[in-house]
């Protein structure tokens, strides 16, 4: 229990002083409850709804992390709640409200739920239709149920309209950090296995044990990947509709350009190092002579240099995105070199490169290969800077 509070309180002390997730998540939790607040106050107190819920529970839908995607989630939602109505509406007129009617009901709202362009919101037609069934039942008259169903479908726009509304007004969310974040913690990760590669390259301490923990820093690298692409696509989407944008401060960091090409290179470059950590892992203990130890030396050093640029992307300042150019610059220039000595060093031993059933050919192509891809991140952000 104590571990816990203390987490707790390392927590709302990072949402009080530093503008990240945990600083985000307790603004969208206030201004989901103020847009909540304000759709109950108005369903209920001023249109006197007997479906009151339905408000707050669509401006809470509605308040995504992005005015982009609080829209088209919007649109979405209404388009499944106005088909659920209607699909009801329909049903009833022609069977009535009776057992049969609801078995057509679900099927057919079922049915229209697997259609793809309502998106995250398909399943909202067949929620939609449950409660337009209830409605429709609950009341006697033609006239009554018609005004029950068209209710569901006012509250739904009111609770959307009034999210969209506290959404678009209060602190509108723009992400553009997240693109940085994701590039700064995948390059992190980067330099991570690359220097303890470079640090037992040099050692050659390449045992399985050794080899199956590059593998799984590998891992961690695909899945850094991944969360790298989710903080571009979040800032991205963060930028439409967003009357932040236009405010002095964040012009010229609203294209992601320089963002996806980099995040491509590196993307690239983390399946050439998986590729290389399991070309290691096939290296044989009978083969840890002298003849090798040279080229071990070199690849270690080859590492290293690389460990220097994903260092230095690491540290790039998102406001400065071209800042950090000529740090990469030099680092790929000892890379290069470093590369070459390697490529020397393995013809000088005369490494068996083309025989398939050893490692040696597959090491130097990766290496050559991470060569070009880090150079690539270099050139690209190179190219930021001289803008």
């Amino acid at each position: 229990m104590p571990e816990r509070i203390r987490d707790s309180r390392a927590w709302l002390s990072r949402a009080w002083n530093v503008s990240g997730h945990e600083r985000h998540t307790v603004l969208l939790i206030a201004k989901s409850a103020l847009a909540a607040t304000v759709a109950w106050w108005v369903a209920h107190d001023l249109l006197r709804a007997a479906s009151a819920a339905f408000a707050p529970f669509s401006a809470v839908l509605t308040m995504q992390v992005t005015i982009h995607r609080s829209v088209w989630q919007s649109l979405r939602y209404i388009a499944a709640v106005v088909a659920g109505v209607a699909l009801q509406a329909g049903i009833g007129l022609l069977v009535g409200p009776d057992l049969l009617a609801f078995v057509v009901t679900a099927l057919v709202a079922l049915v229209l739920g697997q259609w793809r362009a309502l998106g995250e919101q398909r399943a909202q037609v067949g929620t939609a239709a449950f409660f337009a069934f209830s409605t429709y039942v609950s009341s006697s008259a033609h006239g009554d149920r018609a005004a029950a169903l068209g209710q569901i479908v006012l509250l739904v726009l009111v609770g959307c309209g009034i999210g969209l509304v506290v959404n678009l007004g209060i602190a509108p969310p723009l992400r553009l950090r997240s693109a940085d974040q994701g590039l700064r913690l995948l390059a992190t990760e980067m330099e991570a296995l690359l220097d303890d590669m470079a640090e037992h390259l040099d050692s050659g301490d390449l045992d399985a044990d050794r080899a199956e923990q590059w593998r799984t820093a590998g891992a961690r690298l695909e899945q850094a990947v991944v969360q790298a692409r989710a903080g571009l696509d979040t800032a991205e989407s963060s930028v439409p509709f967003n009357p932040r944008r236009l405010l002095p401060a964040h012009r010229g960091r609203l294209a992601f350009d320089r963002h996806r090409q980099v995040l491509g290179a590196l993307e690239r470059a983390v399946h050439q190092l998986g590729s290389l950590t399991r070309s290691l892992s096939q290296w044989r203990d009978t083969e840890h002579t002298f003849t090798y130890a040279p080229t071990l030396r070199a690849y270690a050093d080859f590492a290293r240099r690389l460990r220097d640029i994903a260092r230095a992307l690491a540290a790039l300042d998102g406001e400065t995105p071209g800042g950090g150019a000529p740090e990469m610059r030099r680092s790929a220039v000892l890379a290069q070199r470093a590369l070459q000595r390697l490529l020397d060093c393995a013809g000088t031993y005369e490494l068996p490169l083309a025989d398939s059933s050893r490692p040696y050919g597959v090491l130097v192509v990766e290496a050559t290969r991470l060569m070009e891809e880090f150079q690539n991140t270099c050139d690209v952000l190179q190219g930021t800077a001289d803008r």
